[in-house]
């Protein structure tokens, strides 16, 4: 009997996203350091081409070490959080349970958003860390406006940032007004992002993942030390998948402090509406950690306004050069965009009104 053979045409056409996915962290490395880290390094071998003169000579090699220095501190000032967020996130993984997880998030989505937002104080990981344990809890199955929420109002609404704030500047409207606004942004944002499905926001691999409820072989493990080591495990592959973004957006903000002079920038950061986009946008470039930041926005009250130091220190933890590329790890280059523009415009508008309204 004669038997059809069956047909050579796949089924459906697969995801571009899965297209484009990298199949393996060697891979997705070397995709990401030519995407993003050559781009860098053609621009100082431009510069190291154009050498005619010793005074050149000199300019060219004072900024290639001034981008080593300050890539080497960007760096080596994120990798610790990002390594306690990975830990974190391989316990999650390990520890805590979908079911229950569900039971105690909220579906209502404004319930569901405000959780998010206090979601800091239990998890207090900076703009590196929130990335992988957000990562992890969307496997868990969070909803998508508890996971937003979380991931902008965390490296702000924690403990040791908190305290920070305090320590430079004291119970004053500087250290509540980064609290509230901080609060009232992440929870708009997660409300808006809510309105999408989660396949149009998540990775493809990480809806796979959401989808099949997987747990890495941690129910049929029963000794505490087996548990451990497997979330420690865990934990190492989220700060290996994590770390490629990290060290690219650690480059791409040492390129631009290198490149582009911070006096210009400070030069026209005067009045209640430029000083706030120029302040917001040295805080995107210089990409410093939410921790320390508020020491690093002291330097800048004599010369800025208040909504300006508001805008700073509200915009800049949320998103960052080095934080955006991370949020790729998690979500569609378009939800990232998106992910950037929100917060911006957002934190811009209450930072001006502040001005007109608080003006200190």
């Amino acid at each position: 009997m004669y038997t059809p053979a069956k047909s050579a045409l796949p089924e459906a056409l697969p995801d571009p996203e899965i297209i484009s996915a990298p199949p393996t962290r060697k891979q997705g490395w070397l995709r990401l350091l030519l995407r993003w880290g050559l781009p860098v390094l053609a621009v100082l071998a431009l510069l190291a081409g154009n050498i005619s003169s010793p005074q050149a000579r000199f300019f060219v090699t004072e900024r290639f070490q001034t981008f080593v220095t300050i890539f080497l501190g960007i760096f080596i000032e994120a990798a610790p959080f990002l390594l306690i967020g990975s830990i974190v996130s391989g316990f999650i993984d390990v520890f805590v349970d979908r079911e229950r997880l569900e039971k105690l998030t909220p579906r209502q989505p404004l319930l569901a958003a405000l959780a998010g937002t206090g979601l800091g104080l239990i998890f207090p990981v900076c703009e590196c860390g929130v990335v992988p344990v957000t990562r992890r809890l969307y496997e868990k199955g969070f909803p998508i406006s508890t996971g937003i929420a979380f991931l902008l109002a965390a490296p702000v609404i924690n403990p040791v940032v908190i305290a920070s704030t305090w320590a430079a500047f004291g119970w004053g409207p500087i250290l509540w007004g980064r609290i509230g606004l901080s609060l009232l942004i992440a929870f708009g944002v997660g409300i808006i992002f809510q309105l999408a499905k989660p396949d149009e926001l998540l990775l493809s691999g990480l809806l796979e993942q959401r989808t099949h409820q997987h747990s890495h072989g941690a129910s049929h493990l029963t000794g505490l030390g087996a548990k451990i080591a497997l979330a420690l495990r865990q934990a190492g592959d989220d700060f290996l998948d994590m770390a490629r973004y990290l060290v690219v957006g650690s480059m791409l903000a040492a390129a631009m402090q290198t490149l582009v002079p911070q006096n210009a920038l400070l030069a026209v950061g005067q009045g209640p509406v430029l000083s706030v986009f120029v302040l917001m946008a040295l805080a995107f470039v210089l990409s410093v950690c939410s921790t320390v930041d508020a020491f690093l926005a002291l330097a800048f009250t004599s010369t800025f306004t208040g909504g300006a130091i508001v805008g700073f220190l509200t915009f800049g933890p949320m998103v960052d050069i080095k934080s955006s590329l991370m949020f790729l790890g998690i979500f569609r280059r378009r939800t990232v965009v998106y992910l950037i523009l929100l917060p911006f415009a957002l934190s811009a508008l209450f930072a001006v009104g502040w001005n007109f309204l608080v003006g200190v």
